[in-house]
């Protein structure tokens, strides 16, 4: 079969199992992103989550060697909840960040993704096909952005035209040898509302992320989270989409195309008292279908805690005292000792005190130091 008609039926095809949209790249070596990767590296800017080596990430044939194409997918997912639970004083709620909400987006690309590589083998019997979904060596910005889905935004997301850069992105590497697609235009132009939004500063310049202080990362990370960036936080327990919602790109951008992507708000939005001791069988039974699951439940609880601190709820004094007396994790210990004096009570205070006596771990200690500094000196006895 001709390969130009091969293409128009894989077209076909991916509208028919729910793909939004779809692209065709060479599997040719991604070598400005080479450089990049290696400028990010003698930065320190790297997450310490991305797979393989940069040689992997950027030369599709390591990954498979008769490589010849790319086909990039997209799927969109919502910017908006509908009918979404407030927090209120009551009742303190924390956030999962869009990218989260409803089912795990890579068990669903991967569902796309197989289908399109079972029909291509079926048309290419011969054919040789590699499925990757974000937690494969290959940027799937990067094959988004070859392969015409969209533009690389200063925010680093690929923003398209019709979703804007709410989608979600997977890749085929094949050995079919298709004509590439025209990259979409950049648009950015000179907006900077990304950078300027961006709560930590992480947006170095456009296009250029350092992961070490997006909060999207910090989020998913296991120990103290460094204080600078305790109050920068909020409400988040897993994920950020500041500079994803400042972009006019995404103005009055939603899409609800996929039911397996709508939020459910008691997961999306969270309460976040019952987070702070709930068991490893009840995290996975409440949160284990979604993507912000996959680092298990102790940074979500840390952020639950750093949230309340920054409500400053005192409904939830107890319950942390609780945490910080029992909790056998010193990270979690620790930062409720913190929340606890962010929040400042006198019940609070004297916990932590108290606390002190029996706490032999250096670390739990210094955040129960940084707990009592909360106090107005006015007030200390």
């Amino acid at each position: 079969m001709h390969t130009d008609q091969l293409k128009q039926e894989i077209i076909e095809y991916s509208k028919k199992i729910g793909i939004d949209k779809i692209g065709f790249a060479s599997a040719d070596v991604f070598g400005e992103l080479k450089e990049r990767l290696r400028r990010q590296q003698e930065l320190k800017y790297q997450s310490g989550f991305e797979k393989g080596t940069i040689e992997e990430r950027t030369e599709p044939k390591r990954l498979l060697p008769e490589a010849q194409s790319i086909i990039s997918i997209a799927l969109a997912y919502p910017s908006r909840m509908k009918d979404a639970p407030r927090s209120t004083r009551e009742e303190r709620r924390g956030l999962f960040a869009r990218a989260s909400w409803g089912v795990d987006y890579h068990i669903v690309m991967r569902d796309r993704l197989e289908k399109l590589a079972a029909f291509i083998q079926e048309k290419v019997p011969d054919g040789k096909n590699k499925v990757m979904v974000d937690t494969g060596e290959l940027s799937d910005r990067a094959v988004a952005e070859r392969a015409g889905i969209g533009f690389s935004g200063k925010n680093t997301s690929i923003i398209t035209p019709e979703f804007g850069s709410f989608v979600y992105l997977g890749e085929l590497i094949t050995n079919v040898p298709f004509v590439p697609d025209e990259p979409v235009d950049d648009s950015c132009g000179s907006c900077t509302k990304c950078i300027d939004a961006c709560p930590t500063g992480a947006i170095v310049q456009g296009g250029q992320l350092n992961a070490q202080r997006c909060i999207a990362f910090l989020t998913q990370t296991k120990d103290f989270l460094p204080d600078e960036f305790r109050s920068k936080i909020g409400n988040r327990v897993y994920g950020c989409d500041t500079c994803q919602v400042v972009c006019p790109k995404n103005h009055k951008v939603d899409f609800h195309i996929h039911p397996e992507f709508e939020p459910e708000h008691e997961v999306a939005k969270p309460k976040l008292i019952p987070m702070l001791r709930m068991s490893n069988r009840e995290f996975k039974r409440t949160f284990g279908h979604i993507s912000g699951s996959w680092r298990g439940k102790k940074p979500i609880q840390r952020n639950t805690l750093i949230a309340l601190g920054h409500y400053k709820d005192e409904t939830a004094v107890e319950e942390i005292i609780a945490v910080m007396l029992s909790d056998p994790r010193p990270v979690i210990r620790g930062t409720a000792a913190w929340s606890l004096g962010k929040i400042g009570t006198e019940e609070a205070f004297q916990a932590i005190k108290r606390a002190m006596d029996n706490e032999d771990n250096e670390q739990v200690r210094f955040e129960m130091e940084k707990g009592l500094a909360f106090r107005p000196p006015s007030s200390t006895k």
